[in-house]
């Protein structure tokens, strides 16, 4: 893809919620906001860290909130241009292109509206490979760089920039500000270099999130959506049924809670119990658990394929859970432990998806 335009600005959404985890909020403003960029302001351009200059400064954007509050909070367009030139003025320097913090729903189209807007390349990466909860879960910081300076404004024009003496003290004071700002904001953070994103950055996202929503949305002759979006994310069916109760709250900025499901077909019988924080953490089965973080957990419309976010999760919907492979840098001992299942408080080890048997009950446990 060297350009992104309405055509694959539809793919993106869908394959990139898929991606997401259940986290990243729902991408349908953020989709209305790009395509209307993009109508006004001509395709964006995809690049490559090759084609961009050493010295250059490469800026993820992104929306910072529980997902629950963009239900009802939506931005007003202006907040990505204020954080972008916030970040440019501090270091005096300009920047040479846009990133996705995330793969998830809606941060898979802040960044495309903002790049539209802007007129700036959008590069082919994130800091994720999927979705996380929090500002130190990403790949750049592993390699060490410092979230800060950041950028935060929200729909009322209220700004702030943060300078902060590690990524755990980021989080913390950013997401009292989000919350401050009513629950959500737009921010832009992780400010490197071209030379520094080459260690630091998950490459090729946007063009996995495509295949994704183009093996969904327009499967092969022959396939189904399902084999061709297992074809090109990896993974494995974990569980069929419907949803029978979900427990959610927004509580410390972040949407948290429980989802229950009950088998149908060669799971009847069975119980899944997903646990989420924006993202699915873990799913249960009958008790054991079955898939955890790392590893992406993805619960999708049974008739469509539609990708459901965890803040969409309704009693009644039939559904297809999914689980597939995290990047390989988060099964690494620093990934995991970052974003292992001991760091969101689970007292048990990680067990990669394609080590669970046929059940999808993990042989470990």
């Amino acid at each position: 893809m060297g350009v992104i335009d309405e055509a694959q600005l539809r793919e993106i959404a869908v394959g990139a919620t898929v991606l997401g985890a259940g986290g990243g909020g729902d991408p349908y403003i953020g989709y209305l906001m790009a395509r209307e960029a993009i109508r006004r302001h001509g395709p964006v351009h995809l690049v490559e860290l090759e084609e961009l200059p050493e010295a250059g400064l490469v800026l993820p954007v992104a929306m910072m909130g529980a997902p629950t509050v963009l239900v009802e909070k939506i931005p007003s367009g202006r907040e990505v241009e204020r954080v972008v030139r916030s970040i440019e003025a501090y270091l005096n320097r300009p920047v040479v292109a846009l990133m996705s913090a995330e793969a998830g729903g809606i941060n898979s189209m802040i960044p495309l509206f903002a790049a539209a807007q802007l007129r700036l390349p959008l590069l082919d990466a994130d800091g994720m490979g999927r979705a996380f909860p929090e500002i130190p879960m990403t790949s750049m910081h592993l390699s060490g760089i410092s979230a800060t300076p950041m950028a935060l404004v929200d729909e009322k024009g209220n700004a702030l920039l943060l300078e902060t003496i590690d990524n755990g003290w980021t989080e913390r004071l950013s997401r009292t500000a989000t919350i401050a700002m009513g629950g959500s904001s737009i921010i832009a953070l992780y400010p490197m270099t071209v030379a520094d994103a080459r260690r630091a950055v998950i490459r090729g996202t946007l063009a996995k999130a495509a295949a994704i929503g183009r093996a969904i949305l327009r499967p092969p002759a022959g396939t189904s959506p399902l084999d061709a979006l297992l074809a090109v994310a990896g993974g494995r069916v974990l569980f069929r049924g419907k949803v029978v109760d979900v427990l959610r709250r927004t509580e410390g900025g972040f949407a948290r809670g429980t989802a229950t499901l009950e088998g149908h077909g060669t799971d009847r019988g069975s119980v899944l119990r997903l646990e989420f924080q924006n993202e699915h953490l873990v799913a249960i089965r009958d008790g054991v658990p079955t898939a955890m973080v790392p590893d992406l957990i993805a619960v999708l419309d049974a008739e469509t394929l539609t990708p459901i976010p965890t803040e969409g999760l309704a009693y009644g919907q039939r559904v297809t859970v999914l689980g597939l492979p995290a990047d390989p840098i988060w099964r690494t001992p620093a990934g995991l432990e970052t974003v292992g299942p001991a760091a969101f408080g689970y007292p048990f080890d990680y067990v990669p998806i394609e080590e669970g048997d046929e059940d999808g009950v993990s042989p470990r446990d």
